[in-house]
Order: structure tokens, then sequence, then C-alpha cells
């Protein structure tokens, strides 16, 4: 029996309601204008503030970089989806679903990263520059990219492209991701459902587990210590790591980690609009509401400007 295979896909986005379409874009526009101007600003502060040029600012400055990636590879395509047919060729579709699986990966093992600086910040304190000094900030930046690069994300897209698709094209999704995509298959497709369970659910356990292992030594650790002034400062530095890994994670076990269903897919729409959308936004608002460097090193930037467009003036 001869098949004919289809050659695109079209995304259906958040909702077909005409009216509903132009609030979002500009609510999604605006969430994409606040994702760049604040990353882009954490990352100009630790280039340019020689008092954030440590590593804790590196991490931070990179997690920055991947928000920036992350948001940059959906965002652009979903609003064009609010105007128009949002078709994409089978082959970008899976270079789509492949990247944005290597920057959640890579930003899962990142967050893990930010785990460990933070316990031996607190735990280590005079060895902290010494433990994490520029070779090990370095090792850290490229291993999170090689399991970023070679986990999940090549395991899915490899069997994801090996798929047969043959009638039905229209993905319910705002982006090709795995479990929209792999429903349209026209074969059975129980084997990478199981694979992809296994594989993401792995990965992201993994650098979760690793992740709460860091804050399990940092509680550890403030038991024994007596100084309330001193279990403040850990709260305060570590609070923004923790609001966003709830975030990232709470998102991804309800999206990866469930039934491919049709109220499953529903769900999930909703799900990757944290991750995709809200995460990258609030990111930095959290990081310089809760970070006491990093706000004044914004007031300092603020200060110098304001002089500067005095004198030009």
């Amino acid at each position: 029996m001869n098949t004919t295979l289809i050659t695109e896909f079209i995304l259906l986005g958040l909702t077909d309601l005409p009216w509903l379409q132009k609030y979002l874009f500009v609510l999604i526009l605006f969430c994409y204008f606040m994702d760049i101007f604040g990353n882009f600003t954490i990352i100009f502060l630790v280039i340019k503030d020689l008092t954030l040029h440590s590593p804790m600012y590196f991490l931070l400055a990179y997690l920055s970089f991947l928000d920036i990636l992350f948001s940059s590879i959906i965002v652009p395509k979903m609003m064009a989806g609010f105007w128009m047919d949002n078709s994409i060729s089978i082959k970008n579709c899976i270079t789509q679903l492949y990247f944005a699986h290597t920057l959640g990966c890579t930003e899962g093992v990142l967050l893990a990263f930010m785990g460990y600086d933070r316990y031996v910040a607190i735990c280590y304190p005079l060895r902290y520059v010494v433990i994490m000094g520029r070779n090990t900030c370095l090792k850290l930046f490229f291993l999170s990219w090689a399991v970023g690069l070679s986990s999940s994300s090549l395991v899915n897209a490899i069997m994801t492209a090996n798929l047969p698709f043959c009638s039905k094209n229209k993905v319910k999704h705002f982006f090709c991701d795995v479990k929209p995509v792999i429903k349209l298959a026209c074969k059975d497709i129980s084997v990478n459902e199981i694979t992809m369970t296994i594989v993401s659910g792995f990965v992201s356990m993994s650098t979760f587990s690793l992740t709460l292992l860091s804050y399990c030594y940092i509680a550890g650790h403030l038991i024994k210590v007596r100084s309330s002034q001193s279990r403040r400062k850990a709260f305060s530095t570590c609070s923004a790591h923790l609001t966003i890994v709830v975030l990232f994670y709470g998102a991804a076990v309800c999206t990866y980690l469930g039934p491919t269903s049709e109220i499953s897919l529903e769900k999930d729409r909703i799900a990757a609009l944290l991750f995709t959308v809200l995460s990258p936004t609030v990111n930095p608002i959290v990081y310089t509401l809760r970070n006491k460097e990093v706000r004044k090193s914004l007031r300092k930037c603020i200060k110098v400007s304001g002089k500067l467009n005095f004198i030009c003036s």
C-alpha cells in the first residue's frame, strides 16, 4: 500500500479565537521584550561591574544567556502564528525540537551547578574562590553544553525524525515539542513515549537530585550555625535560585512525565508557557529583587547614565 508522506506541519498555537489571539500577542510580545531587556541587562552588569566578577555572577549571566536563546527559538515563531498560517517544514520542526530540548537540558545542568556554587559559598566561604576558580567555571560551562547537546535532546530528535508522518499535520502546540509531534505519526509510538519518559525523566531527576543534594548539605550546615544573621544571609543567597528551580522543574514534570493524551497535550501548552515565556521573563526580575549586589550595581549604572545624559544635554 502506497503512503504519501507530508513535508510540513502547521502549529495551531495557543488558541483559535481571533479576539483572544490579539490580546495574547500583545502580552507575549511584552513578556518577550522584558525577557530580552532584563537578561541582557544582567549580562551587561556582570561584564561591566568588577564587583560582580565572581563565579556566582558568571553562572547568573550564563543563565540569562540561555534564557535569551531558549525563548528566541520559540517565541518569535509563536507570535508569527497569531497573524498567519504557522507552517513549518518537518526538518525545521525537528531542528527546533532538538535545540529547545538542548537548551532545556543545559539549563537544568546549570541550575544544579548553581546549587553547588551556593553550597560552596555557604559551607566553605574561605575556600570559595579556590574551589570555584576560573578553570572550574569553564569546566562547568562546557560540561553543561556537552550534556545538553548529547543527552535526551539528541535521543528524542533522532527517534522523532525516524517516524513516518502521513496524513495528520496539525501540531496542537505553539512550537515543535516531542509529545504533540509524535502524536501525528502514522505508526505505533509506544516505544517513543516510553523512551521519552525514561530519558527525559532520568536527566531531569538527575539534575534535580543534585540540586536538592546541595540544599540538603546547606540545610545541615545551617542547623549547626547559631547566628540568625548568617542564616538570613544564606537564605537571601539561595531564595532566588530556589524560586527558579521550582518554576523550571514544576513545568518540566507537568510537560514531559505525563501521558500523550489529548487532555495532557492541552495542559502541556499551558505548562510550556511557564518555561518558554514566563520563566525567562521572571528570572532577571527575581535575581534583581533578591540579590543586593545586583541591585547595587543596577543603581550605580542608572546613576552613571543619568549623569552622562545631564552632561550631554
